[in-house]
């Protein structure tokens, strides 16, 4: 049987009534009972959310005036209050009178300090109140540990020099090391762009490449070329068919850019004078790199190729063509009897193709998503990330000095 009103007559709803009709379909607000357009005659059901001070007149101020801790809201408590939600709310209490403050201004809150998000760098340390933070070495404007690039730079050339002026087949052998190292780097960064090319082979016949190169001229230099793709594409044979287009493409750039160009170095060694053909064309790039260093980092303002690489500027460029333009008239009239103006020119193509070969790297790592090809040399990054310029020189200085400066047979 259903409770009594508190707010009409005694008489029963719902089926207790003769004759009622049939219960409307359960409606989604507290009361099923009450229609939501009566709400404003049956305040039991409605949370008291503004409520009046003790000294003001209270709507039901009868049912509480008896001290009945049991009513609530302005109703008593009945024995099963699942039909008055609100039954179980605590009712709003005076807290007295409200002071005038002024008018309210819009204060913004205090950002809260961003917190470090991820895993510390290893070496790295929070700090606390009693030790400081730790000091990082701060890169320079080229973004370089610049100590560190120096001491590498000197220790590459010194292991490139040394064996040239002593012993040719050593200079060989290193260049052959730094082939492997490179075709090494290469592949583990195409392999970021889903691209597998096999290692072995490419290894093998890079330093095929530079042996042949050494030993039979220019002719054996293409033949390595040609055998170390034919033996890359044997040995993808044997995965299967599913990405050999993609692996084997990524094999013969792979070749071409490193074991073939490098190998213009041993053919440029390989002359009676060939140590000095060599040292004339390290000496270009080395101030190729130096003086667009240089310029770039006190007059750069104009990017040269923001896309590919936003530090290199035209700047840099005209400082790096200057450099290497007075060094190389100077070197080659010194150790090969070319005139100036020819070692000029000299300087300016080496200049040309290393600044273009660093940006064809550029381009290569900013495809993958690599910054540097490894971190095997500090400061420097990988061994390629030092080879690039050099590459793409080589070839430039053997067929002009074979101009320049023919060889005898």
């Amino acid at each position: 049987m259903s409770h009594l009103d508190p707010h009409s007559s005694a008489e029963p709803r719902g089926w207790d009534r003769p004759d009622a009709p049939a219960p409307a379909p359960a409606l989604p607000w507290p009361e099923p009972e009450i229609d939501p357009g009566q709400w404003h005659r049956h305040p039991a059901v409605i949370p008291d959310a503004y409520a009046e001070s003790p000294a003001r007149s209270r709507p039901y101020a009868d049912v509480t005036a008896g001290g009945d801790p049991a009513a609530v809201n302005g109703h008593r408590d009945h024995p099963d209050d699942s039909e008055y939600p609100t039954a179980q709310l605590e009712p709003v209490r005076d807290v007295g009178p409200v002071r005038d403050v002024g008018p309210v201004r819009d204060v913004e809150p205090e950002p809260e300090p961003a917190r470090p998000s991820g895993r510390r760098q290893r070496g790295r340390r929070r700090a606390g109140a009693d030790r400081p933070p730790s000091q990082q070495p701060v890169p320079s404007r080229a973004g370089r540990n610049l100590p560190a690039a120096i001491a590498v730079g000197v220790g590459l050339g010194a292991l490139i020099v040394v064996p040239l002026f002593f012993y040719p087949p050593a200079f060989v052998m290193v260049v052959a090391a730094a082939v492997g190292v490179g075709i090494w780097e290469m592949a583990r960064a195409v392999r970021r762009s889903g691209a597998h090319p096999p290692l072995v082979p490419l290894i093998a016949g890079g330093v095929l490449t530079v042996g042949l190169a050494w030993f039979s001229g220019p002719d054996a230099l293409s033949l390595g070329l040609l055998v170390t793709v034919l033996g890359t594409m044997v040995w993808r044979l044997g995965d299967g068919p599913r990405g050999f287009q993609r692996d084997l493409t990524a094999a013969t750039l792979i070749a071409v850019y490193v074991p073939f160009l490098a190998g213009f170095a041993a053919l440029l060694a390989a002359p009676e004078d060939g140590q000095w053909r060599v040292l004339v064309t390290l000496a270009a790039v080395v101030l190729s790199d130096t003086g667009g260093y240089a310029a770039g980092v006190s007059f750069g303002k104009h990017p040269m190729a923001p896309s590919v690489s936003p530090k290199k500027s035209w700047e840099g460029f005209a400082g790096s063509v200057t450099a290497a333009a007075l060094g190389s008239a100077l070197l080659l009239w010194l150790f090969l009897d070319v005139a100036p103006w020819w070692g000029a020119l000299f300087g300016v193509a080496i200049s040309g193709a290393a600044v273009l070969g660093d940006l064809a790297e550029s381009m290569i790592k900013r495809d993958l998503g690599v910054k540097d090809m490894s971190n095997l040399l500090p400061g420097h990054g990988g061994l390629m990330d030092r080879l690039d310029s050099i590459l793409f020189a080589l070839p430039t200085a053997y067929l002009l000095l074979a101009v320049f400066v023919p060889v005898l047979e």
